[in-house]
């Protein structure tokens, strides 16, 4: 049998038509993890590749895939699972398809499918999303997962549970690409983790090391775990790094550049990237009906503080407008009329109010009231549209496109306000009831809903991914040798 090695050094054409060139860490880790005994049986089992963001391990998923189609026990199922992040298939599966589309031989034996791959020695390679459920009984020889962190639902736990390896066949086994989730959350790979290290992170009695203790390779049992926090790819450079920390939060950066676990709440701004917002120069503008204002209610009538905040564009940056607030109590709460209402008339009457956003709860009947003399629109704060907001004041203030005027009780309420990573972006919460933060959540949704356009200083926009070359592109010589290698294996030579 050929191994992973002289199968990817044959056959792995990349992207921009050159033949893929594993690194040497790469080539220790295959080695070693896929290693077979004299009865041509792997010795591991649950196989975890984890390093950080950008090193290239997902792209060694496709190729494991690729590899053990072509070349172990057919014929055989391999199933690609999708996390709970992906829409319906892993990035795996497409790698295995633009892998098989890149090289003719490969091309030729193998049937491409939208979720399937048939090759010509019975061999199918399946892609399934996180929620499916009809593997049970399933008899797979591989089954792959991508980002296991991201497996955080019941139906995704239930699925990994059903693609064990299954005990009857000579081979099969789990095959794992990912980089360190959330604590408490990424609850199955966070299982996984512990039982190579304990809580503080250091390395369990019983655990091997067997490409040497300063190399982060781990076993125990019929489990093999490379965990490496350090960055081992040319392109990962110091340049690079320094433009991520820049973009990232502490602990966003951690889990993706470090391959760090951390927890998902942590303080939302950088004083240091609030503080650079202020303009000590700078004042609210004077009443104006050329100045367009976003603004938001945040409202309460017994307990919480209550608030009026408004935002508007000047060119590229977001400006804070007038805003004002309220503490009720509960000898004295809020006439909203007398205060939020009439503040918000004020504002119509002096600009041009473009909307108004409120959360319906407690600002129902004043948004009737309001209705025909100011936009009023409906924005009620569940998590989904919490967390949309919450990620464009961060990037605002991240990014410092958006323009304080200097004011001690705002900044204390930013000082509060903590920001829950979650797969759709920032969400603001607070940890203690103590701690106010209703303008911070006003002015996030003022600032939502005045958007940041394409082209603003600081916010990046995904690019177009480049098609990868057809065969008839690629350089001859590409192409002969890889036809030839090719030729070579599946004959026999």
């Amino acid at each position: 049998m050929i191994l992973p090695c002289p199968f990817i050094d044959s056959f792995a054409i990349k992207e921009d038509g050159q033949p893929l060139i594993l690194e040497p860490h790469q080539r220790l880790i295959l080695g070693e993890g896929f290693r077979f005994d004299e009865d041509g049986r792997l010795v591991y089992r649950n196989i975890v590749w984890s390093e950080p963001k950008k090193s290239g391990k997902t792209t060694v998923d496709a190729l494991v895939c690729l590899w053990w189609g072509f070349c172990v026990q057919p014929p055989d199922e391999i199933i690609i699972a999708a996390n709970d992040l992906d829409q319906s298939t892993s990035r795996v599966f497409d790698g295995v398809k633009g892998f098989i589309s890149r090289n003719p031989v490969l091309k030729q034996k193998a049937e491409l499918q939208r979720l399937l791959i048939r090759l010509d020695n019975g061999t199918t390679i399946k892609a399934i999303p996180s929620d499916y459920t009809g593997e049970a009984g399933a008899n797979q020889g591989l089954a792959s997962f991508d980002e296991l962190w991201g497996f955080m639902s019941e139906k995704s736990r239930r699925l990994y549970e059903e693609l064990t390896p299954v005990p009857t066949r000579k081979n099969s086994i789990r095959f794992i690409s990912t980089y360190a989730g959330w604590e408490g959350e990424s609850v199955l790979l966070e299982e996984l983790y512990h039982r190579v290290f304990d809580k503080q992170g250091n390395v369990k009695p019983g655990v091997k090391r067997p490409l040497g203790t300063d190399f982060p390779v781990y076993t125990i049992n019929d489990l093999f775990m490379y965990w490496s926090h350090e960055p081992r790819m040319p392109w990962q450079t110091a340049g690079y790094y320094a433009s991520q920390r820049a973009d990232l939060r502490v602990n966003t950066y951690l889990r993706l550049h470090e391959n760090r676990w951390v927890s998902n709440e942590s303080s939302l701004f950088d004083m240091a990237d609030w503080d650079g917002c202020v303009d000590p120069e700078y004042r609210p503008p004077l009443p104006s009906k050329s100045i367009r204002l976003y603004v938001a209610a945040d409202a309460s009538v017994k307990k919480d503080r209550s608030g009026v905040v408004s935002v508007f564009r000047e060119g590229n940056l977001l400006q804070l407008g007038p805003f004002r607030t309220w503490q009720p109590t509960k000898k004295d709460p809020m006439d909203l009329e007398a205060t939020m209402e009439a503040y918000i008339l004020e504002l119509a009457k002096g600009y041009s109010v473009v909307e108004c956003r409120y959360d319906p709860y407690q600002l129902h009947r004043s948004a009737t009231t309001l209705k025909g003399k100011v936009n009023m629109v409906e924005f009620p704060q569940t998590v989904p549209n919490m967390t949309e907001v919450g990620q464009a004041l961060y990037d605002a203030v991240k990014h410092r496109i958006l323009r304080l005027y200097k004011d001690d009780e705002l900044r204390r309420e930013a000082s509060f306000a903590v920001g829950k990573e979650t797969t759709r972006g920032m969400m603001i919460v607070k940890t203690k009831a103590s701690h106010k933060i209703d303008c911070i959540v006003a002015l996030a949704m003022a600032t939502g809903a005045a958007g940041i356009e394409k082209g603003t200083p600081g916010v990046f926009f995904i690019g177009q991914k480049k098609e990868p070359p057809r065969v008839d592109q690629l350089p001859t010589s590409i192409e002969a040798t890889m036809t030839e290698a090719a030729r070579r294996f599946f004959q026999g030579d």
